[in-house]
């Protein structure tokens, strides 16, 4: 059906540009609930206040390292192509041996933190305690503890405390599994008090506790938690970074409560760190040194033996210095059999050598300079296979087999043991052939021994055999000092650039970042929530929602009536309710042009909407300007206008239609001017049938020839049919909506009516309209209910608090 040409509303009463009309009702829908939004931002000021207040703050503890790589060994750049060099310390690699978990437990270790120290304050906030403390726990961790877990000790005296167990839960350290533990509900039971010193010992607990300046009175709150434990917690808060990109600087960070436990775990750390690092450097001048004393044992026995036989023989042959040519003839023996020692010390070298390569014992690899070797190539292969195998053991403390790097670590180290394995197995075979050489010459010397006299010849034997003893203990003396030095002299390639310095300012909690997030946090919360709030509100509290939602002009609104009296137009001129129902009164020429009698009709789409209120004070404005009115109670099902006006429900229009009174019977005086009332009249069976009966039809020609302005109050259009019957009656057709009352389905009702109901000449009306959503409640429309024009014309126009505190100061 097509719709209703509505008259055109002349200039006044357009409402302003819609841009405008929208960014001020959402301001303002804000704006008129700031208590609520200054309220939930004090609530967030507030928690973040105490956030910050009570929450343990968290420092920073940083230092840093210097990462340097060892210089390229000689004969080193002879194996870059072939993939035999072993892989440099990098930043990488040093970085997950600092996150290592070997490293953490031993740094834990060499401090002693498996015990860790609370006090409370009176607000029961716990706090970590470190330094000074008063007294000491030693644990006995090779008996089951309970761990991760609070224990109080109270100090009853200086020589008596007592302990109680605090958590209803702990886990239980077995120290035969210590890398897993259960949980357990099954608590110790404390004898009533321990002496200090004395063993506090149950099934699943036992340390000593020793006072170290404790006073009676005081409670401490101890906590034990074992090395595997608080290495793998420790392990986790350590940052370690490099400054940059390019640099070989690493910056080591801890976070903690405790800042002198975060620096001296970070010395520590560090520490250890090098000291691993170096124990790997000096591996191979112990193993040198190892191997020396293992050849110095025999030496010194036969050394000792051939002394005393030496000085026995000489002794009883009295016989002390060789005959010139017998010296000569020692003198060359003498050079061959040191070159022979020599020869088999390297035999002897590369035989271990051999056997530590077949058996896999990389560790114990010594350097062939210890012998005297000074084959550049045997000398880089086993430094390099000694380094590789050092970092192999570095990154199996942090990284699985399956790791990229360490599978390509064990890819070198088989390739650089193969050559190293060929290259001694040739050395021995040259070795072999040395010795052979040398003991051909011996014993070519041998036979011109033999031509000396006998005891002349003894004695050469005897000193031949001091003599080489003597040379190899000198010789074994000599490189065993030289691996001590250089053992003492090794350095660590890293170094410790910053020692640990913890921050004087707290990481956690920012109190001014959070003091903002609480502020965001209110409003946010604050201004989401209204949003929501309105976004769920199935309630017409919008005047232009309303407005845009139907298919026809919205022509007035009407304010909140807070005088409670049904009647305000004709006991309160001056309200500016009244002043509402005026302007709708003037707003009838536009609707009915060029028309002296008007029958209005009140509807809505279910009861409480206030049509009554407005057929009652649409009639009195209209008896007021003098024109003889006519209000009719056509709502047979819930009357309510004999009680606006005082009057006796007993005869009415239902009384006409169903006996055939004459209509003139049962209209009512009223004590106003003008007004006269016909009311419902008792209620009948069957209402519908009443009202749509020819004889209605009859009676309204005669009322609208009778009355000059005829007002039906009808009944709800939603929930009953015969007022769709009465709009054929009508001039103008008001649909009442009832602010924060009526439903936004509500609308489909009346757009219904429009569409498929043929209703024309029908406008909606919003009433008890009190929740300012930004308009001005009359702005955008010119019906009077507004503050723009209300000060000063109105008498009991209602205004916020906020507003009429304003009004004052500014008057």
């Amino acid at each position: 059906m097509s719709q209703p040409n509505y008259p055109f509303l002349p200039d006044p009463f357009l409402p302003p540009q819609e841009e405008d009309i929208e960014l001020k009702v959402v301001l303002f829908n804000y704006l008129k609930s700031w208590p609520f939004i200054v309220i939930c931002t004090v609530v967030g000021l507030l928690a973040a206040f105490l956030f910050n207040r009570y929450t343990t703050p968290i420092y920073s503890v940083q230092s840093s390292v210097i990462v340097a790589d060892e210089p390229q060994n000689l004969g080193a750049d002879m194996f870059e192509s072939v993939g035999l060099l072993p892989i440099k310390s990098n930043v990488e690699n040093e970085i997950g041996i600092l996150k290592s978990y070997t490293l953490a437990k031993q740094a834990i270790q060499e401090l002693g933190l498996d015990v860790f120290f609370y006090t409370s304050d009176l607000l029961l906030i716990s706090s970590q305690q470190y330094a000074n403390l008063p007294v000491s726990v030693d644990v006995d961790w090779g008996h089951y503890q309970l761990v991760r877990g609070k224990l109080e000790l109270e100090v009853l005296d200086a020589n008596t405390f007592r302990i109680t167990a605090l958590d209803d839960e702990y886990e239980l350290f077995d120290p035969a599994d210590p890398f897993y533990k259960t949980k357990t509900k099954d608590l110790p039971t404390f004898s009533s008090q321990y002496e200090f010193g004395e063993k506090v010992e149950t099934n699943s607990i036992s340390f000593k506790v020793q006072n170290l300046k404790a006073k009676p009175g005081d409670i401490l709150q101890f906590e034990l938690i074992d090395n595997h434990s608080l290495a793998l917690i420790l392990q986790e808060k350590i940052a370690v970074a490099p400054i940059n990109k390019q640099a070989s600087i690493l910056n080591i960070s801890f976070e903690t409560p405790v800042r002198k436990m975060g620096e001296d775990y970070l010395n520590k750390l560090m520490e250890v760190y090098l000291q691993r690092e170096l124990d790997l450097k000096n591996q191979a001048a112990e193993n040198t040194i190892r191997f020396i004393e293992d050849q110095l044992s025999g030496i010194t026995d036969s050394l000792a033996y051939f002394e005393g036989r030496l000085e026995r023989y000489r002794s009883e042959n009295r016989i002390f210095n060789l005959s010139e040519e017998g010296s000569q003839i020692f003198l060359r023996l003498q050079e061959l059999e040191k070159d022979k020692a020599q020869t088999e010390i390297n035999l002897k070298y590369f035989q271990t050598l051999q056997t530590y390569l077949s058996n896999d014992e990389l560790e114990d690899l010594v350097a062939p300079s210890i012998t005297g070797n000074t084959d550049p190539l045997m000398q880089s292969l086993v430094t390099s296979l000694s380094e590789l195998q050092a970092e192999k053991l570095r990154l199996s403390a942090n990284f699985s087999a399956q790791t990229p790097a360490v599978r390509e670590i064990n890819n070198q180290i088989r390739n650089t043991k193969k050559a190293l394995l060929e290259n001694v197995n040739s050395s021995i075979r040259n070795t072999n052939t040395v010795l052979a050489e040398i003991n051909t010459r011996i014993q070519r010397i041998e036979r011109e021994i033999n031509a000396l006299p006998e005891t002349e010849r003894r004695l050469l034997g005897i000193q031949r055999k001091f003599t080489v003893n003597e040379n190899i203990y000198l010789y074994l003396l000599q490189k065993r000092a030289e691996s001590e030095i250089l053992k003492a002299s090794n350095m660590p390639k890293n170094a410790i650039l910053d020692y640990a310095r913890a921050g004087q300012i707290p990481v956690f909690p920012r109190k001014w970042l959070n003091l903002v997030l609480g502020l965001a946090g209110g409003l946010f919360f604050s201004i989401g929530f209204i949003t929501i709030r309105d976004f769920l509100n199935t309630k017409i509290e919008d005047p232009k929602d309303l407005e845009r939602q139907i298919k026809t002009p919205l022509i007035g609104m009407i304010g909140r009536n807070f005088s409670n009296d049904p009647k305000p137009v004709l006991n309160n001129p001056k309200s500016s309710v009244t002043e509402s129902f005026r302007n709708i009164r003037a707003d009838m020429s536009f609707l009915v042009p060029n028309q002296k009698q008007y029958t209005i009709l009140f509807t809505s789409s279910f009861s409480g909407e206030g049509k009554t209120f407005a057929s009652v004070n649409m009639a009195s404005v209209y008896s007021l300007l003098g024109k003889k009115t006519l209000l009719m109670g056509l709502d047979l099902r819930k009357p309510k206008i004999a009680e606006e006006f005082g009057l006796s429900n007993d005869k009415g229009i239902s009384t006409c239609l169903s006996t055939g009174t004459p209509w003139q019977e049962v209209v009512k005086k009223t004590k106003y001017d003008n007004l006269d009332v016909i009311l419902s009249g008792p209620i009948p069976p069957n209402p519908a049938e009443l009202l749509v009966q020819d004889r209605f039809s009859a009676i309204m020609e005669e009322i609208k020839s009778a009355y000059e302005v005829v007002i039906m109050d009808c009944p709800p259009v939603g929930l009953v049919s015969e007022t769709k019957e009465l709009f054929k009656y009508s001039d103008v057709n008001f649909f009442i909506f009832r602010q924060n009352f009526s439903y936004k389905s509500n609308i489909q009702v009346l757009n219904n009516l429009i569409e498929k109901g043929g209703a024309t000449k029908i406008y909606a009306i919003l009433n008890d309209v009190h929740i300012d959503k930004g308009y001005g409640f009359g702005y955008g429309y010119g019906y009077g209910y507004g503050h723009a024009g209300g000060y000063g014309y109105h008498e009991e126009i209602q205004l916020p608090w906020w507003k009429r505190a304003l009004k004052r100061r500014k008057s």
